[in-house]
């Protein structure tokens, strides 16, 4: 599995760099995953995905709505994050900025590893989506996909392969998509004219005259 991982941040580091904005969002199933350090992207938060409930910089119950605003991050990074069941791709796409990149990787469910994931997690793979099924309720939900890739072993206890074998058949997947919409940027406050009251005083030393 660690070798999965790896093979999953080579094939997608390339996209990461590529983003700019101030916030993105990991959230992992893996144990110690840390985010990467895009040269142009700013505050990063870390959630781990553990039994249904979210840990890290944010302590939350996975089934209940993410807590944060909407359209809060620039990018987000999910890394097996919809294999546990619990996780919802609508409240994903709802705190993706306009214009935000969405980076998935998983394992497909129709695949040489399902049946080690599926004694691994007891059974939860049997729920997984495949990376063409994410992609199609992705596209309803007017994002673009950039790019679907195959990654990894073919078999969980197969050779590590390289090359285009390998990512024929590989074991795990990582899916690029793009919500539509201008990216965020900041407000630039325009200037307003302000009128400012002229003094009608004399000036000092002058006396009013009259005029009978």
């Amino acid at each position: 599995m660690r070798g999965l991982l790896a093979d999953e941040t080579v094939a997608y580091l390339p996209d990461v760099r590529r983003c700019a904005g101030t916030r993105a969002l990991l959230l992992s199933a893996a144990a110690q995953d840390v985010p990467p350090n895009p040269p142009y992207l700013g505050q990063w938060v870390t959630l781990r995905l553990v039994q249904g409930r979210l840990q890290g910089d944010v302590q939350a119950s996975a089934s209940e709505p993410l807590p944060f605003v909407d359209r809060a991050f620039d990018l987000i990074l999910l890394r097996h994050a919809f294999e546990p069941g619990s996780l919802s791709l609508d409240e994903v796409i709802r705190v993706l900025a306009p214009g935000g990149m969405l980076v998935l990787t998983g394992i497909n469910p129709l695949s040489g590893w399902t049946p080690w994931w599926l004694w691994q997690t007891r059974g939860s793979a049997a729920r997984a989506a495949t990376p063409f099924q994410l992609a199609a309720r992705l596209r309803r939900a007017d994002l673009q996909i950039e790019r679907v890739q195959r990654v990894g072993r073919a078999l969980p206890l197969a050779p590590n392969g390289h090359g285009e074998h390998a990512a024929l058949l590989g074991g795990g997947y990582v899916l690029v998509a793009r919500k539509q919409g201008p990216m965020n940027v900041p407000t630039r406050l325009r200037p307003k004219p302000v009128t400012t009251p002229v003094g009608a005083g004399l000036a000092p030393g002058a006396r009013r005259s009259s005029v009978s």
